[in-house]
This record gives C-alpha cells, structure tokens and sequence, in this order.
C-alpha cells in the first residue's frame, strides 16, 4: 500500500513539472502522424528505421486492448481516426475524451519511457555481443492423473 502511495506521490511530482497529457497510449499515438511525416523525407535504413517507431508508439494502446481481450489493431485504427484527445478506455470499452475521462499520464513519465525505449533498442542495435545466463531445461509437465473409469 505504501509504495501505490509513493507511485501517486512521484506521478502528481511529474505532473506539476511537465503537464499531463491523454493516457493509454492516446498520446503516444497521436504523434504518429509527426513521425508519418519524417518518414517521406528519408529512404533506406532511416525510414526503416522510422517506420519500426510508428509501429512501436502504437504499441503500448494496441497491448493494452489485446489485455482486455480486443482486437489491438482496430482499437488503434479507430483512436487514430478519431479527433484528438480521444482515446480508448479499456474498463469500459468505450471511447472517450480521456481528459474528461481521467484518464491521463504525467508528460515527464511518457517522455522518459520514450527515451528509455529509444535508448535501449540503440544499445541493442549497436552492440556486437551479449552475456546473457543460459537457460535451464525444465522437465516437460508429468501427464493427468488418472479420473473416474469412464471419464475423459
């Protein structure tokens, strides 16, 4: 209960610092459009490069409607074709503005996940070798037990 506590404490700190911005993803996808842009302009390894990170600001809103058992890409189609500010509440698979929803994420918090993304496929994608531990063989489950005679 203690750290719920301090993970509103530090995400209210974040959005006294920088703003808020529409949650679930919402904003994320917005900047698509931005990024679609860019795009144009580049050819070979950039754009390639650009169109994995339309692909990936569309993620985390596509993820959050496969977990409430939707289909992530019409979710994402549909927000994206929608005006802004509107998004897609999960709870109760509606769409909405998600200001007047509630439903927002501290500016602070959705750049630094950006930039640690980024930051974390740039390593990846320059480095040469990794350690990583060898995984363990697990022993395949043992068959059912038995039932009831004449059950399955």
């Amino acid at each position: 209960k203690k750290l719920r506590i301090e993970d509103a404490l530090n995400a209210t700190r974040a959005a006294v610092e920088e703003g808020l911005v529409p949650g679930g993803g919402t904003a994320l996808l917005l900047t698509v459009s931005a990024v679609s842009k860019v795009v144009k302009e580049l050819t070979g390894d950039s754009k390639t490069g650009a169109e994995i990170i339309k692909r990936a600001l569309e993620e985390p809103l596509r993820q959050i409607a496969i977990n409430a058992g939707l289909e992530g890409s019409v979710i994402v189609e549909k927000v994206k074709n929608s005006k802004n500010g509107i998004g897609f509440d999960a709870l109760n698979e509606k769409y909405v503005n998600m200001f007047e929803a509630g439903i927002v994420d501290p500016t602070k918090v959705t750049r630094s996940a950006l930039q640690n993304a980024a930051s974390v496929a740039s390593m990846l994608l320059t480095t040469e070798a990794a350690v990583v531990d060898e995984p363990k063989e697990e022993p395949a489950m043992p068959p059912m037990g038995g039932g009831m005679p004449g059950m399955m």
